[in-house]
């Protein structure tokens, strides 16, 4: 099966203000350099928040993960749970197909599926609300038949028990996942045989059934309003999004990876970075929220502007992304030959007033390379950049 971005895409996505807090926070899991790990969470939540996941979306979370377009695409069209066309405005249908299921009546819920919602699979109800495809094992095998709808499951299911939850949810009822035919989990439908000691304050549903039923996300599209946020990795929990939380006292000078910085798919960490780069530490001095620090090393020539030539395309230097070079132009850096004459001194200089992007002047050897561009010559990189298999 190929998988394509869908021919018909929206103009432009944007999370919503608790998605954005929640995708933030998720990106502070991981160390300075490194936020592209973020990349499998950020396009879940979006697929969650929209239902399918969109074009717009993916070029979002790439920019938030300073990711090239192609990369973020690579993840999303790899994984099969990332959904690359609509789906039904309700709730998308996937019928678990492999041989447990099989064996206990899968078939018969497939045929459900084609009489209620559509004759094939990924297209949409006539009604728009609902869409369905066939998936590989889903790991429920005691409790076959079974299918998941949005991230739940819904198990032990029949097809008269099907088409009404298909009834009830296109009349604006809410199903309650899990077994459908009174089991609390996947024990003997009799009861428990063994154990039987163990079997005393439950609560009515099994802990993810009764957690989406406490909740109510059950099919819901995802705002980021249904929890409070949370983020224990970085010492803090409460209601309040992260964005908004006061950064916790340093009790040492050790460097430590930035709460929030735009990611790299291949940099190192911020204390590599630094140990390469010759500039010294910043010292914590009041400054203008507008000028970039100067304190270590010396700034380079600038210019206001490209020159009338235009500017030169930096994006052709390892390690400069389309967020990078607008940062780059911002600090009146527009062309190869300047960044190519940088003294060390300069060099310690811009690694300190790359914000978020700290030692990658020194990692990538931006000087070397940039000398190499401005002579007319090529790197292998820059090859790479011109076939468009990089951006």
């Amino acid at each position: 099966m190929l998988r394509r971005l869908h021919k018909e895409q929206p103009d432009s996505f944007a999370f919503t203000p608790d998605n954005q807090a929640w995708a933030d926070a998720q990106i502070t899991k991981y160390p300075e350099g490194r936020q592209a790990s973020a990349i499998i969470p950020l396009l879940w939540r979006a697929q969650e928040q929209e239902g399918w996941l969109t074009r717009p979306a993916i070029e979002h979370v790439s920019d938030m993960l300073d990711l090239a377009y192609i990369r973020g695409l690579e993840v999303a069209s790899f994984y099969f749970m990332f959904q690359l066309q609509p789906v039904g405005s309700v709730a998308h249908i996937q019928i678990c197909g492999t041989l447990s299921c099989m064996i206990c009546g899968a078939e018969d819920l497939v045929a459900v599926c084609k009489e209620k919602i559509a004759d094939k699979p990924h297209a949409l109800s006539a009604d728009g609300k609902f869409s369905w495809e066939e998936v590989e094992c889903l790991g429920a095998c005691a409790n076959a038949p079974m299918a998941q709808i949005g991230k739940d499951y819904y198990e032990d299911l029949t097809t008269e028990g099907l088409s009404k939850l298909l009834d009830d949810m296109a009349a604006g009822n809410v199903p309650t996942p899990g077994p459908q035919n009174g089991r609390y989990s996947c024990e003997p439908l009799t009861g428990l045989t063994s154990l039987k000691d163990h079997d005393s304050g439950k609560t009515k549903y099994n802990a993810s059934v009764q957690l989406a039923s406490d909740i109510g996300d059950t099919i819901k599209r995802i705002d980021g309003t249904e929890v409070p946020l949370l983020a224990p990795w970085q010492g803090k929990s409460g209601s309040k999004p992260v964005s908004k939380a006061k950064p916790a006292a340093k009790k040492t000078a050790e460097p430590k990876p930035a709460a929030k910085a735009s990611a790299d798919a291949t940099g190192d960490t911020q204390q590599a970075a630094k140990a390469k780069s010759k500039a010294k530490p910043v010292p914590k001095t009041a400054k203008s929220e507008d000028a970039p620090s100067a304190s270590a090393g010396k700034k380079p020539s600038t210019l206001k502007a490209a020159r009338e030539t235009g500017a030169d395309d930096l994006k052709m230097i390892k390690g400069v992304g389309p967020k990078m070079e607008k940062l780059l132009n911002s600090l009146g850096f527009f062309h190869f030959d300047q960044v190519a004459k940088w003294s060390d001194e300069e060099v310690a200089w811009v690694d300190q007033n790359l914000e978020g992007f700290k030692g990658r002047v020194s990692r990538d050897n931006w000087v070397k390379q940039a000398g190499v561009l401005a002579s007319g010559g090529d790197t292998e990189f820059a090859s790479r950049v011109k076939k468009g298999s990089v951006y």
